[in-house]
This record gives structure tokens, C-alpha cells and sequence, in this order.
């Protein structure tokens, strides 16, 4: 008897261990979406276009909160403007140019001659964050000054996201000076207050479909190729399919105030903290059955070492393990659930007095599986059992759903992913994530299908000055970025 058991515990596992190495040898390997075979893009200089991305970060359009620029501020956006006139001949005789109403957004029309076709969108913002005080003096080059130092456009906005505004346009000028007439209208919309929220691209959207503008595909910023990838340590295109919500929520703890020489066991400022360790200890749950996670991982599973393609090929066994690993690192956590991020804290005004209410914001990034009321619900059930606790959402709330998530298959994406793994040298693509905000978010008004890719070779080190010190873009990447977008309005011309 034992040993019939045994010898049926064998074969069982025996069975698994076959299920688990079929599912890892055959788990992803073909790429996601479809590919097209790109049209030649007239030539267009790197040095040139480095050189106007430093001159276009001399501009200090700078927004720091709602409504920027506040009136009689406005001075940097018109004289950029008036500059990318003087800059671009070429672009503007071709295109028509207007002001979005109210606002210092830029849309730009290039009439196509075939009114049946759905226009493409490009859009990229003008505005930059500010330089932290006394940290100019950190900079290789000037935060302002668009100093060129070996082979880098140092500056803020070189690359959020005048480097993609500049790539556009030198796109345009190339393409209008070699005689080409798009069959498909191609809109250009450049945001004025993107880092503030987007009231700018919010109302150019608004207008767009007011005229019934329902663009074949909208691309703004967000991903490009990274090298090395982080997920493979080779270099690898993104491509974002959707972007993350945004809520805030305000958690209030209750209890009766005092003097603090008589503390209670119970107080409000115990009360929320405990409220607060039970949502870091239990997050919202993950998922990666659902894109653009589970195509994520699929195509980058051929470059992932042997045991990490296992466990991604056989959640149903590794599930745990899987979401444990990605927990631990900040950006892989983001990517596959809901963030929380307790933020701002707030109690008593006096050391020695115990407060009677004690309040907590905090942040949520929702993810596409997720909805504003998933997020409400589950903070509610986490903080049922802790008495004195209130939950609402912040008064004036800047939040949102996350965005659809775009398809894969058709053109629109399968241009983009030609794109991608032309600039990338042959590089994998896959869809992916996009954790924080762009304009594009509104483009759901007007179009199903949203991207978020540019076509640059980014680094480790170039990341690091993202809203940081020493910001910059290489004058490479210039040129990749202006051929680019040259591919992809020639591609899609070429799409019914």
C-alpha cells in the first residue's frame, strides 16, 4: 500500500513538474501587436534639433500651481510661440494655427486631402516644473541656459517634454520643406499648464470634439526605449496602453481631546496611525491576468533568466511569490496594483494638547482594474474595525479613473511598435503602464486608441534628472525623436 502510494505521489509530481516546464518553454516569445514596414523619413539633423531644444528651454515657462501662468506672466509662452514661428517656416505655412480659447495651448492643423480618413493626434506640453532654490549650482549646465555639454541638451524641459514638442515640430518642418502632403489631417496640440493639471489640453480636447474631431490614434509622452530595461537588464521599448487614476481620500480619527499629561490609550493620533499601518500592511490586490500587465510580461518573458520566466509562466502556482518580489521594488508595485501613499499628516496645534480630530491624506495612483469606488470601498473595509474612523474624499479633489486601456492590434499600435524597435536597434517592445499623468488622459473624450511613447534610447542616469538636477537630452536622441515622429505620420498616412 505505502508503496503504490508513493509511487502515485511520484507520478504526481512528476505531472507538475511537466505542466510547470511546458508552460515556461512555451510562455510568451511572440511579440504583442502587429509590425509594418516603415517609410523612408526625409533627413532631418540631430545637431539642428539639439540646438533648437536648447534654444526652446531658454523659454521659462514654468507652472507651479493651477492657472499658471497668472495674468502678466504670460511672456515666456508667447515668446516661444513667436520663436517656433521665426524657427519653423516650413510647418507653418503648411499648418494653421490657433490659440485653444482662454488658454495659451497651442493646435496645430495640417489638412489632409482625404477628409474620409480620422486624423492623428500628437500631442507634447510646453510647460516645465521649477528648479529647487539653491540647487542651480548643482547643474552641469545652467537649468535655463540650454548649455550643450558633451553630447547633452542640459536644462529643464529638455526632457519633460520640449525634447518631444521639438521632435515634433522638426518632423513637421522636414517633412512640409521636402513637398510631402499628408493624405491624413494631422492635429498637433501642445499643452500650456501639463505639470498643473492640464486645464490647457482639458479645454483643446473639449474644443476637438466639439468640431467632431475623433483622431485614429492620439500619442503623447510617457514611456520610450529604456537601456537597460529593469525588468530584463537589456534594452527594451514601452509602450504605454493606459495610465493611472489619481484620488485622495482624507481619513479622520475621532476622540476626545485633553490635556496631554492624561493620555489616553485610545487617541485620535493612535487611532490614525493604526489606520494607517492597516492600509500599508494590506494593499490592494494585484493582478496580472489583465493588460497591460499580463502582455507586459509576456513579452518580456524570452528575456527574463530561466526562473523568473517560470513563475510568470505558472502563477497558478507562484502567484504569491510573484507579487511578494514586486512588491518590494517601488516601481514594480506600481505597475501591477493600486499605490497608497499616506501624504500629508495633520493633528493638534500645541505639543501638550491631545487633538480631537486627527487627519491623514492619502494618495492613491489607481490602476486600470481598479475604479475611484474600489479604492473608497476597500479603505473603508480596512479601517472598519478601528473605532473613530471617517473616510472621504478631499475637499476639491483633482482625481480621476485610470484611462482605458488602448488595443494592440491594428495599425496605430503596430507603427508605434515598428517605431520603437527601429530606434531601439531591434530592441523588444511591449505595452505597458504609464504610473503618472499626461495630457493625453483626456484624449479618451475623442479617440479609444492613446499612446504614451517617444522615440528616445533612455538611460538610468538621463531618468535621474526627471523633474530633478541635471535634466537633459542627448543630442542622439534629437535626431531619434524628430525621425521618429516623421515615421510614424508617414506610417499612418499610408493607413486607411
Amino acid at each position: 500500500m505505502l508503496k503504490k502510494l508513493l509511487l502515485g505521489a511520484g507520478a504526481l509530481v512528476a505531472l507538475l513538474i511537466a505542466i510547470v516546464l511546458f508552460r515556461t518553454f512555451t510562455y510568451g516569445g511572440a511579440p504583442v501587436g502587429d509590425r509594418v514596414d516603415l517609410p523612408a523619413a526625409p533627413a532631418i539633423s540631430a545637431d539642428l534639433a539639439a540646438q533648437h531644444l536648447s534654444e526652446a528651454v531658454q523659454f521659462p515657462t514654468i507652472t507651479v500651481a493651477g492657472g499658471d501662468p497668472r495674468p502678466g506672466s504670460e511672456g515666456p509662452w508667447l515668446d516661444l510661440h513667436a520663436w517656433m514661428e521665426t524657427t519653423y517656416p516650413a510647418a507653418h505655412a503648411a499648418m494653421s494655427k490657433e490659440l485653444v480659447p482662454g488658454t495659451l495651448t497651442l493646435l496645430y492643423t495640417w489638412e489632409g486631402s482625404d477628409a474620409s480618413l480620422k486624423p492623428l493626434l500628437l500631442m507634447a506640453h510646453q510647460d516645465v516644473v521649477p528648479v529647487n532654490i539653491g540647487t542651480e549650482g548643482d547643474w552641469t549646465g545652467a537649468p535655463f541656459a540650454g548649455e550643450i555639454v558633451d553630447g547633452f541638451v542640459y536644462g529643464r524641459g529638455t526632457m519633460d517634454d520640449k525634447s518631444n514638442m521639438i521632435g515634433i515640430m522638426e518632423a513637421v518642418e522636414a517633412l512640409a520643406a521636402s513637398g510631402f502632403q499628408p493624405r491624413r489631417t494631422v492635429i498637433l496640440q501642445f499643452g500650456h499648464d501639463e505639470e498643473v493639471l492640464g486645464a490647457g489640453a482639458e479645454a483643446g480636447i473639449a474644443l476637438l470634439k466639439s468640431r467632431g474631431v475623433e483622431p485614429i490614434m492620439a500619442v503623447d509622452e510617457g514611456f520610450a526605449i529604456l537601456d537597460p530595461s529593469p525588468l530584463t537588464g537589456k534594452p527594451m521599448g514601452f509602450i504605454g496602453i493606459s495610465e493611472k487614476g489619481y484620488v485622495s481620500l482624507q481619513l479622520t480619527a475621532l476622540a476626545a481631546g485633553g490635556h496631554s499629561s492624561q493620555p489616553p490609550r485610545d487617541s485620535a493620533a493612535v487611532r490614525l496611525a493604526r489606520a494607517i499601518v492597516a492600509l500599508d500592511e494590506n494593499q490592494m490586490p494585484s493582478d496580472f491576468k489583465k493588460p497591460p500587465v499580463s502582455d507586459l510580461l509576456r513579452a518580456t518573458a524570452p528575456d527574463m533568466p530561466f526562473t523568473q520566466r517560470m513563475a510568470l509562466a505558472n502563477l497558478w502556482l507562484f502567484g504569491g511569490m510573484v507579487d511578494a518580489s514586486m512588491a518590494k521594488v517601488p516601481a514594480g508595485n506600481a505597475m501591477i496594483r493600486t499605490t497608497t501613499a499616506p501624504t500629508m499628516l495633520a493633528g493638534s496645534a500645541k505639543e501638550n494638547v491631545l487633538p480631537q480630530r486627527a487627519m491623514a491624506t492619502v494618495n492613491f495612483r489607481v490602476h486600470p482594474n481598479d475604479t475611484v469606488a474600489d479604492v473608497i470601498a476597500h479603505v473603508k473595509e480596512v479601517t472598519a474595525g478601528i473605532e473613530g474612523i471617517e473616510v472621504a474624499l478631499l475637499p476639491q479633489n483633482d482625481g480621476g479613473e485610470a484611462s482605458p486601456v488602448s488595443p494592440t492590434d491594428g495599425r496605430p499600435y503596430a507603427v508605434l511598435a515598428s517605431v520603437a524597435e527601429k530606434t531601439g536597434n531591434g530592441a523588444p517592445v511591449a505595452p505597458a503602464l504609464v504610473i503618472g499623468a499626461t495630457d493625453s488622459r483626456y484624449a479618451a473624450a475623442i479617440t479609444d486608441h492613446i499612446y504614451r511613447f517617444s522615440p528616445a534610447i533612455i538611460t538610468p542616469v538621463d531618468l535621474n534628472g526627471f523633474h530633478g538636477t541635471n535634466e537633459r537630452m542627448s543630442v542622439d536622441n534629437m535626431g531619434r525623436i524628430s525621425t521618429g515622429f516623421a515615421e510614424i505620420i508617414l506610417a499612418m498616412d499610408e493607413g486607411d
